[in-house]
């Protein structure tokens, strides 16, 4: 049996600490071994068939591919996004629990709830940019109007009629309600749901008659001609529906609606993870498939770094508690 030289013994003396290290570094990445090391379920706030939703399940495969694990969706609606934003909040940070998170919940609740058992920036990590969606005005196939000047028209003869759906008290689409009233100079009454799903069944069923939302989740209902698309409100027009002018275009120039949807992840989740999850995500924007769907959902793909999430996040709870603050939406 042969000796170990004294390089044997060094290379071996390094290798084991190199292993060390790894193995250290492994560990403090994810609890329990390298990550990912089991399924990771992003959670949803809304139920399936709108614009949260939508983005999620755009990078469901691409984020299962990169990472090397399975991506489940986890549909948790219900108390204006809180009950899935506690389940994260509360979860272990060890990167296997995500937030797709909503821009009206993030920092429309903050302003409506004194009481909140959640903190947008001490409980939640941003992670990076899924969807930016414009909203469309979308009208019930029984209310008499064709066009965004028509709507005006009708809602300023039908002073405080006119009913108009959301997806939950504060959320942008209540916002919107309340802007477009504001803008135009009448009253409308709000009807809030559980999710934009619901609210655009009862749209499509002439139950309410207006719904600002996003194009990805009215897109198929407007081509089929169950609900009627009357304007953008955003800077340009959207390749899912080429033919429905803009708010300028329609004659109310400065009335833009857009929302963002984003992946959070539990405080104190691992930079390490964290940065890997938003390359995965960055990446899977330049994807041929993952562009197409975004283009027929009406959504737009904008790659941030976890810095930049951070600011636009920390932005939005400025504005927007500004917004629902001046307007009085409560939700005690």
């Amino acid at each position: 049996m042969s000796r170990p030289t004294r390089r044997g013994l060094a290379a071996g003396a390094a290798g084991a600490l190199l292993g060390a290290r790894t193995l250290s570094a492994r560990a403090q990445t994810a609890p329990g071994g390298a990550w990912p090391n089991r399924p990771i379920t992003i959670v949803v706030p809304n139920p399936p068939g709108g614009g949260t939703d939508f983005a999620a399940r755009l990078y469901q495969e691409p984020l299962a591919r990169a990472l090397g694990t399975t991506v489940i969706i986890d549909n948790r609606p219900g108390a204006n996004g809180n009950i899935a934003i506690q389940h994260v909040v509360r979860s272990a940070p060890d990167g296997h629990t995500l937030l797709l998170q909503y821009n009206g919940y993030h920092a429309g609740n903050p302003a409506m709830m004194r009481n909140l058992p959640w903190d947008p920036v001490r409980d939640l990590a941003p992670v990076g940019m899924a969807t930016v969606a414009p909203h469309g005005i979308f009208a019930a196939p029984n209310l008499p109007v064709n066009t965004l000047a028509e709507l005006i028209a009708h809602a300023r003869a039908n002073p405080g009629k006119l009913n108009y759906a959301s997806s939950g008290s504060g959320s942008i689409q209540h916002i919107a309600g309340v802007l477009l009233a504001r803008a135009i100079g009448t009253e409308m009454v709000h009807v809030p749901y559980r999710g934009a799903a619901p609210a655009l069944q009862d749209v499509a069923g002439g139950r309410v008659e207006l719904f600002i939302t996003t194009p990805s989740s009215a897109i198929a209902l407007a081509q089929a001609g169950r609900v009627k698309a009357l304007a953008i409100a955003s800077a340009n027009r959207i390749a899912a529906l080429p033919d429905v002018p803009t708010t300028a275009e329609a004659g109310l120039p400065g009335f833009v609606v857009d929302a963002w949807f984003a992946i959070f992840a539990p405080a104190g989740t691992p930079r390490e993870i964290i940065e890997r999850i938003n390359a995965a995500m960055r990446s899977a924007t330049g994807l041929p498939e993952v562009r197409r769907r975004a283009e027929e959902g009406g959504v737009i793909l904008r790659p941030l770094t976890v810095e930049q999430m951070d600011e636009v996040a920390r932005r939005e709870i400025a504005t927007l508690g500004r917004v629902i603050r001046e307007a009085g939406i409560t939700l005690e």
